[in-house]
């Protein structure tokens, strides 16, 4: 748990050494001083980066845009010029980051199609068996013809530094034997992979919301405003998540372990 702990507050330095190189772009961008805007912003970008990619593998493996067609360094490249030439927009420094999320969710949607899902995965969340999850978790993992798709991904430096603390699901106090029964039988790699693969069956903006919450650490009224959205429906969407993610860890692994209901 120190772990984690500690992780979640490197993230929240990390917002606070954004917001820090604010007045220093500004600067650079009224002096036209272009290289030198782009090297301070490189610094700010590593969070922007994961995000893109995570949405761009996603897609790559719903088929949602051709393998191997666009690659994150696209987007950042092109995010480089966006950032520079509509600079002037950001208004107040702790608008800065959820500004360089908001413009790469922009920049993603116009390169692939509106994301579709399975709508039968959330209408039967409540009735899959543990050997059915066990075989999605399996084609999550291996495609067909026996190559690893996902784990390529998980299996990411970046992405094994964040954890999914399962307080972020878990948020009554009588979740906490759950909590420390999945913890003791299951260890935070299962949990971690688990995780990911029911983010990638859930809507897209659910995952988003989740994502950016938990991983990239923002407020509601920031992930509304990096995917114009009301906050009533961010604050909906998380809530969604968790339920949905919770519900999972229930019927996949805790056997005879009922979810309590008040």
């Amino acid at each position: 748990m120190e772990n984690s702990t500690a992780y979640y507050e490197n993230k929240k330095a990390f917002h606070l050494f954004v917001a820090r190189t604010y007045t220093d772009l500004v600067q650079l961008k009224r002096e036209g001083k272009k290289e030198e805007f782009n090297s301070l912003l490189l610094k700010v970008m590593p969070e922007v980066k994961l995000y893109i990619k995570r949405k761009l593998n996603t897609a790559m493996s719903k088929h949602l845009i051709p393998r191997g067609k666009y690659k994150p360094e696209d987007i950042t490249d092109q995010l480089y010029l966006e950032a520079f030439d509509h600079f002037d927009e950001i208004k107040r420094k702790k608008d800065f980051h959820p500004w360089l999320f908001k413009k790469a969710d922009s920049l993603l949607d116009e390169i692939m199609a509106d994301e579709e899902f399975d709508t039968l995965f959330l209408d039967n969340i409540d009735s899959y068996a543990k050997a059915e999850w066990d075989s999605m978790a399996e084609k999550f993992s291996v495609d067909g013809d026996g190559d690893y798709v996902m784990m390529e991904e998980l299996d990411d430096i970046s992405y094994r530094k964040h954890d999914y603390i399962l307080k972020n699901i878990f948020l009554e106090d009588s979740g906490r034997d759950m909590m420390a029964k999945l913890d003791r039988d299951l260890g935070k790699e299962n949990i971690r992979k688990h995780t990911e693969m029911v983010l990638h069956h859930l809507p897209a903006d659910m995952r988003a919301v989740f994502e950016l919450f938990t991983q990239h650490q923002f407020e509601l009224d920031e992930i509304s405003k990096i995917l114009n959205k009301d906050i009533l429906e961010i604050e909906q969407l998380l809530e969604d998540a968790r339920s949905s993610l919770e519900t999972t860890f229930y019927k996949r692994f805790v056997n005879g372990f009922k979810k309590e209901t008040t």
